[in-house]
């Protein structure tokens, strides 16, 4: 348990130079002894580090533990403005066990906690360094010196800080770490006067004894140091969880074990392999979350496109995960169950084919091994805490949802089926992964690749690998699972395309009859283009989805459709602004004169898609250099959680939304107010900006509906409710374009009768099946154009729409 031990006049202890007798002769050889761990007594052997000779020597009742002692000296270095007789102050202090003295002072003064103040002579500040050593008493082989820089001139730039005193710019500045702390923390002065990236190496002193002692165990140590190991884990939990620095240094111990069964082919005992476990659910409670977050920090680079990712540090996730698989790998052939608070281990032998259950929370099915096989699984229920949910693509959106299992067996098995409960139903797009080692230059992260999914119902997901490792899940977030808005998306985006087709198709038809009118033909450009728009948009997010639902993401072609359809959507506002802002330009100049027609085609023009390329452009190159432009891993869209990007958008098309409202509220006023306009022109004009108005008035609420519920996903993401409304808003879009653009124009259900007439007149009369179908196809629109008892035949209609245009 401890790395300090008496044996009569005779002090071994760990890191000394202290030289120890190796038998009773008068002439005694010498040997050096360096990092020697007692457990308890007995026959110990004793290896030189440098050399190959080794003797065994027994150790009985002689033997009594003591704790190592840490020293903390303040301050531990200082730079300092000399002046003769300045007083400078000194403090040293070791476990209450222990009592420590400065050394080169007259009576010196000996205590658990002392304190000094130096007095600055010529002769020091001549010197330009001064070092004062702090040793506990009776023990001078721990021994701890203060260092005092002295200088001429007094321009810190970091001055009096209670850790490490006076800097100059760039300075590296070193302090002690607490007490029963082995380490020490550093800091740089930097231009702002502070000093900053403040790092430190402090790790609890038993478990750095611990880290130091478990890189020289062997078959008989290696029990009674994993049981001391557990000890010092569990006692010291809340500390080790809060420290990153704890953490890693137990993992490495872990390590170093895992090496010396795995180099030694020395086994590992079930209740050895339980003080592992207990250890290791010391590392993966709650508690360590936030200490793993600071472990698995990592750094990325975009380079000419291609990430390049730099880890901060060794992975010690991936390190952890390692160490468990040599460990487990040396447990021995028994069948076994161990199981801690959050771990559960099962070792057991099987013959052809193996069906488990573990905790009600995996379920593993293989079939088809060669002969008896020795199965072992490990299932972790808080490994999410340490392994980061980052995939080949170093993809972070994800969340692990299910519990994780460690699966060893001693035989090749290539057919493989997990089935996990998961944790939160409400996220979806689930994806079959293990833990991949090498990717990322050892920083490790969840690879897709032998593993398919193969069933998703009720709160379970099935998955199928083709070898074993360490499998989970991985769930996008914020996208609730549900078939319904599966169906509304695939059907009303269906609908909403036809409609669009549709759309154009009239347009198309009745173009030449629609351009003779400034205003009218300024109005069905506009609807023409809010069609292709959006009909553009959908077809991008359709090969966004489609992007998106690949086993291999291709980052690139996803930022290329997230720009299409930001573009799109955009412009399609914008030519709905373009529309109203016609509507109140051709309402307050009385309904002519003004502006040329190809004046006001260029101005819709550049504001329809001039404006959304220039925000479109303007979003992707703020937010792609930081790999923040599009949502990685779920649909292709714009990002939300790292860069807030899809404001870029959201933010656009409600202030447009807003901005028609208004201009509706005063045209329609404007209007109201001109009733004593009796001119055919006059009247003809007004009717194209009644069409105008009573299209914007549909459209510009439905549109504003439909993005503020896209708002509220944001606000409440796991709504379901708001995520079918929304589906079912937006997936009939083009629908609504189609019926309130174009269809509910009278003047345009006109046209269509006409064309169908004239088509019916030049092909004689139908007598088919097939010739009967189509003309009461076509019909529909006929009748369409003759509500409330309106029998004027299509000519007249065309005449009057004729003279509207003219």
């Amino acid at each position: 348990m401890s790395s300090i031990w008496t044996l009569d006049d005779v002090l071994i202890i760990e890191d000394s130079e202290h030289v120890f007798s190796t038998d009773g002769d008068e002439e005694a050889e010498t040997l050096t002894i360096k990092n020697f761990f007692f457990s308890d007594s007995g026959r110990y052997e004793c290896k030189l580090i440098d050399g190959n000779s080794s003797f065994q020597q027994d150790f009985t009742e002689r033997l009594s533990p003591s704790e190592t002692p840490t020293i903390q000296i303040v301050p531990l270095q200082s730079t300092i403005f000399c002046e003769v007789g300045q007083r400078v102050p000194l403090r040293c202090v070791v476990q209450d066990t222990y009592q420590v003295e400065f050394t080169n002072t007259n009576n010196p003064e000996r205590s658990s906690e002392i304190e000094r103040e130096i007095i600055l002579t010529q002769e020091i500040c001549d010197n330009g360094e001064l070092i004062v050593s702090c040793q506990v008493v009776g023990f001078p082989q721990f021994t701890r010196n203060a260092t005092f820089i002295m200088i001429q001139v007094d321009d810190f730039i970091c001055v009096a800080d209670p850790d490490f005193g006076n800097g100059f710019l760039n300075d590296i500045g070193r302090a002690s770490c607490e007490i029963n702390e082995a380490g020490e923390k550093t800091a740089t002065c930097r231009e702002s006067g502070e000093w900053e990236d403040r790092e430190d190496t402090c790790i609890l002193q038993r478990i750095f004894d611990l880290l130091v002692q478990s890189a020289f165990q062997n078959n008989r140590t290696l029990p009674p140091f994993l049981q001391e190991l557990r000890n010092t884990t569990v006692d010291l939990s809340q500390e080790v969880a809060e420290s990153p620095n704890n953490i890693e240094a137990i993992v490495r111990i872990l390590d170093n074990v895992a090496n010396l069964v795995t180099d030694s082919s020395i086994d590992i005992n079930p209740d050895s392999m339980e003080n592992i476990l207990f250890t290791t659910d010391v590392l993966t409670r709650n508690e360590a979350r936030d200490s793993w977050e600071i472990l698995n920090i990592q750094a990325v680079i975009e380079v000419f496109g291609t990430r390049t990712v730099i880890p901060k540090n060794e992975s010690t996730s991936s390190l952890l995960l390692f160490a468990l698989e040599g460990l487990t790998s040396r447990l021995i052939n028994d069948s076994i169950t161990i199981e801690t608070p959050l771990i559960l281990l099962n070792k057991t032998t099987f013959n052809n084919s193996f069906n488990g259950d573990f905790n009600s929370s995996v379920e593993i099915d293989i079939e088809g091994s060669n002969g008896a096989t020795i199965l072992t699984v490990i299932t972790f229920e808080s490994l999410d805490n340490v392994l980061p949910p980052r995939d080949e693509n170093n993809s972070t959106g994800q969340v692990i949802n299910g519990r994780v299992a460690l699966v060893q067996s001693d035989n090749p098995v290539d057919n493989i089926t997990f089935t996990f409960d998961i944790v939160n139903d409400n996220l979806g797009n689930p994806q079959c992964v293990f833990w991949n080692f090498s990717l990322f230059e050892g920083l490790g992260g969840w690879d897709g690749e032998g593993c398919f999914l193969v069933v998703r119902e009720d709160e379970m997901v099935t998955c199928r690998c083709d070898h074993l490792t360490s499998f989970s899940i991985l769930m996008s977030p914020n996208v609730p699972n549900s078939r319904v808005l599966d169906f509304i998306t695939y059907i009303g985006v269906s609908i909403s395309m036809a409609s669009l087709v549709v759309c154009l198709i009239i347009e198309a038809f009745i173009w030449k009859k629609v351009r003779k009118s400034t205003t009218s033909h300024l109005r069905h450009v506009s609807i023409v283009n809010i069609a292709l728009s959006l009909l553009i948009a959908n077809i991008w997010f359709i090969i966004g989805a489609s992007i998106s639902e690949g086993e291999k993401r291709n980052p690139q072609a996803c930022t290329a459709a997230t720009f299409f359809i930001h573009f799109f959507y955009l412009a399609l506002f914008f030519w709905m602004l373009a529309s109203a802002l016609l509507l109140f330009y051709r309402s307050v100049s009385v309904f002519g004169g003004g502006l040329s027609k190809n004046t006001m085609l260029a101005i819709g023009f550049c504001l329809g898609y001039g404006a959304p390329l220039l925000i479109a452009v303007i979003t992707i190159a703020v937010t792609a250099p930081n790999n923040a432009y599009i949502r990685e891993n779920v649909i292709c869209w714009l990002n939300w959680d790292q860069s807030r990007a899809l404001l870029a958008f959201v933010i656009p098309a409600l202030l447009i939304v807003f901005i028609n409202i208004i201009i509706l509220i005063v045209v329609i006023v404007k209007i109201l107010h001109s009733r004593g306009m009796t001119s055919a022109t006059q009247q003809d004009e007004k009717y194209v900006l009644v069409v105008i108005i009573r299209s914007l008035a549909i459209l510009t609420p439905f549109f504003g509906i439909t993005w503020s519920l896209g708002v509220g996903i944001l606000i409440d993401p796991t709504n379901l409710g708001i995520h079918i409304t929304f589906s079912l808003f937006n997936s009939l879009q083009g629908f609504f374009i189609l019926v309130f653009g174009t269809l509910l124009d009278k003047k345009v259900r006109s046209e269509i009768s006409v064309f169908r007439s004239s088509q019916t007149s030049g092909s004689g009369t139908r007598t088919t099946s097939t010739g009967n179908s189509s003309s009461s196809g076509w019909q529909i629109f006929r009748n369409f154009g003759r509500r409330g008892g309106n029998n004027q035949s299509s000519d007249v209609s065309a005449s009057s729409y004729q003279a509207i245009n003219t």
